[in-house]
Formats: structure tokens, sequence, C-alpha cells
């Protein structure tokens, strides 16, 4: 499906990390718009800066300008791009300490998500570290959410996912480590 912008992309010879750095522009623009309760515009905009995350090692694989530092990058801005629209909603909900609260725990959760199997990699671990709800699953359900206006819902899901698979990556690292 992404096969014919790749290849566009390849032929105007973008960068895959020029690629990766658009998205996390596109996606910081959203903050003020979700921060303001425009969720569905703000939605588009995280919409479009993943849409940019999702070619960019496409991009880098088929053009064979796969790098180290364009790895970090990529992981390090997913990271960034993770938190900037559940700051804005932060924003939104700063008057509300139970929505906030929420948002915050969200927060947690998504970075426990990937430093759990980031640092099984450091420790050495090379099988697949899976689990319910990976970073796909989070950004699509609160893409959803801001798009459809059901914000409360989609951070009660994307909570929940995160928590459960936080904890299946920590079970699964116990086991791994163990054996």
């Amino acid at each position: 499906m992404t096969l014919p912008l790749v290849s566009l992309l390849g032929k105007l010879n973008v960068s895959p990390n020029l690629l990766t750095v658009l998205g996390i522009v596109i996606t910081a623009a959203s903050v003020p718009l979700i921060a303001s309760g425009r969720f569905f515009l703000g939605g588009l905009l995280v919409l479009l800066g993943g849409l940019c995350d999702a070619l960019d090692g496409h991009l880098a694989r088929t053009s064979k300008k796969v790098s180290p530092f364009g790895a970090l990058l990529d992981s390090t801005l997913d990271r960034v791009a993770d938190f900037l629209p559940l700051f804005g909603l932060a924003l939104y909900f700063a008057e509300k300490l139970l929505w906030l609260s929420v948002v915050l725990f969200n927060i947690l959760f998504w970075f426990l998500v990937s430093y759990v199997k980031a640092r099984l990699e450091g420790l050495g671990v090379k099988e697949k570290i899976g689990g319910l709800f990976e970073r796909p699953e989070r950004v699509a359900v609160l893409v959803i959410s801001l798009l459809t206006g059901l914000v409360e819902i989609g951070l009660v899901i994307t909570l929940a996912g995160s928590f459960i698979t936080f904890l299946q990556r920590l079970w699964e690292g116990k086991r791994l480590l163990n054996s």
C-alpha cells in the first residue's frame, strides 16, 4: 500500500531522516489543537505525523540508506511523538484531576512499555518482545479517539492496554532472563 509513495520519495531523493523529523514537526503542531479541544484537526496531524513515521523505515530500506544513527533518531523521536499528543491532552484536562491523572498514567505506561523492551535488548535478550498493545495499537486508538471525539474512552483503552503490555513484557523478561 505504501510502496508507490515510498518509491516516489526515493526517486525524489528524500532522506529517511528528514521524513522522521518532518513527522515529529507535524505531530508537534497537533499539541495546541488538542490542548484547545480541536481534537479532529489535532488527530489529523497526529495521523499525518504517524504516516511519516511509518514511511521512514521503508524508505531507508528501499533506498539503502539504513544507518545506526537513523535507527537511533527514529526510536528517539518515536518517544517524543508518543508524548506530544498526550501532552496536548494533559493541557486540555489540566483542571480535571481525574482525566489529567489518566493522561499522566498513559504517559508513564507508554514509556515503560518501550523502556522494558529496550532494557531487555540491552541485557542481551534476542527474542521478540511483544505484547497486547504495542505502539501501533496505542497510536491507532489515540488517533481514532481524537478523530471521533471519544477521547476519554480512548484514554482508558490505551491506559489499560499499555498497563497490560507493560506487565506482559516484564513477565516475559523475567522468564527469558531466568532461563
